[in-house]
């Protein structure tokens, strides 16, 4: 195998072209649609408008109230209650795909097969079964551009570690451990939305909004809260915990996981919600081990990453990335700190990510979180989710690629 050393010197420079490549004349601009334009899909718009070479041309939603509310941002845009209507839009060429993740699968097919060029929020796909369904669509047809939402993958953090990396100071890296945790006041429980009166059985496409979930009867919870439900959601392991692989899977070059391990519980917030509130993941990959560990009701842990090497240490923050030697192997050397700080100006990374899928429509190149590396972390993942739901140790057969 090759080391993760060699691995970075090869990928240093990779912008793969694509075939959807399109000259754009000086006064053209991008068509966008979206589907879903909700609270996350509401946060990418407004990073579209703000883009020149972009025009938000039309909306897609199963709730009238959320077209009505991005329409007030793009009121040129039309707005359908099919998502179907808006992929036969001729003057739709790439699409925004910010819909429940259970959703991503169907909303991605059908945009894939429309030949639409492609953001699709995280987690990529809800199972198994809908990424290798996604990958044949993918496969099937003309290379349309595809970025996945993990937006840390066009932060500057990703040439300060590779920096680092260069200078060989690592030594054999066996581990890296990641935390995320937050916390709120005690009368707002982390990812509660409050219900508005007209989320009704009258105003709401419920059977589209259930997909291919189990039938249930309407429920305004469900659907506004649907982030609390195992059938539309893989909690905070697809909320948070996937952004944080993707970055290293991304630098590293890491494959599906080995095996895995989950544990934790709804340990503070007892709101009907399925999904926990405190967990963990242990992840063995094909030499090294990824863990995690997050919690909603105490944020002094934060959102960080460390990465250790025999020779060394990246640490990495919402803000910065820092390197420092073990000094039982290099006796005398210096910390690094990353040129990159996310707060001082570099300007928000979703902005970034945003601007680069759009360069990468014009231009065909690779963007900064190709379909390949959503793939590897969706089954990632998933198996997080399925060991904390069975409680057992779940292993990955990259013959048969399932879960077992």
């Amino acid at each position: 195998m090759e080391s993760r050393r060699n691995f970075i010197g090869s990928v240093a420079g990779i912008a793969g072209g694509l075939a959807a490549s399109r000259v754009m004349g000086a006064n053209e601009r991008i068509g966008v649609g979206m589907i879903g334009p909700g609270m996350r899909g509401t946060q990418l718009l407004g990073h579209f408008v703000k883009e020149p070479n972009a025009e938000m041309v039309a909306f897609a939603d199963v709730y009238p109230a959320r077209l009505e509310a991005a329409r007030k941002v793009a009121p040129a845009a039309k707005a359908y209650k099919d998502y179907r209507a808006l992929l036969d839009d001729k003057t739709v060429e790439a699409v925004v795909i910010s819909t429940p993740q259970h959703l991503h699968c169907q909303h991605f097919v059908a945009a894939m097969q429309a030949r639409k060029h492609i953001y699709q929020e995280k987690t990529m796909a809800f199972s198994v079964e809908h990424a290798r369904k996604m990958r044949a669509a993918r496969l099937a047809g003309p290379k349309q551009v595809v970025q996945i939402g993990h937006q840390d993958c066009s932060s500057g953090h990703n040439q300060d570690v590779r920096g680092i990396l260069a200078q060989d100071i690592m030594g054999k890296i066996t581990e890296i451990h990641a935390h995320m945790y937050r916390n709120t006041r005690h009368d707002q429980p982390q990812w509660t939305r409050p219900i508005p009166p007209d989320v009704t059985a009258e105003n709401v496409d419920w059977k589209s909004f259930l997909g291919e979930a189990p039938r249930t009867p309407f429920d305004p919870n469900r659907f506004i809260n649907w982030r609390f439900f195992w059938d539309y959601s893989g909690g905070n392991y697809y909320e948070n915990m996937c952004h944080q692989l993707a970055f290293w899977y991304k630098i590293l070059d890491l494959q599906i996981p080995v095996k895995v391990a989950s544990t934790g519980g709804i340990f503070l917030w007892k709101d009907g919600r399925e999904v926990p509130d405190t967990m963990d993941a242990l992840m063995v990959h094909e030499d090294m081990m990824y863990t995690w560990d997050s919690g909603f009701g105490n944020s002094q842990l934060e959102t960080t990453e460390d990465v250790l090497g025999t020779d060394g240490t990246i640490s990495r923050s919402e803000v910065e990335v820092v390197y420092r030697p073990q000094r039982v192997n290099r006796r005398g050397a210096a910390e690094i700190r990353g040129e990159n700080v996310l707060r001082g100006g570099q300007g928000p990374v979703d902005a970034l990510h945003v601007r680069n899928f759009l360069e990468c429509v014009a231009s065909g190149k690779e963007p900064n979180c190709p379909f390949e590396i959503g793939f590897r972390v969706s089954i990632a993942c998933r198996m997080a989710v399925d060991a904390y739901r069975y409680d057992r140790v779940l292993k990955w057969d990259p013959h048969k690629e399932e879960i077992a």
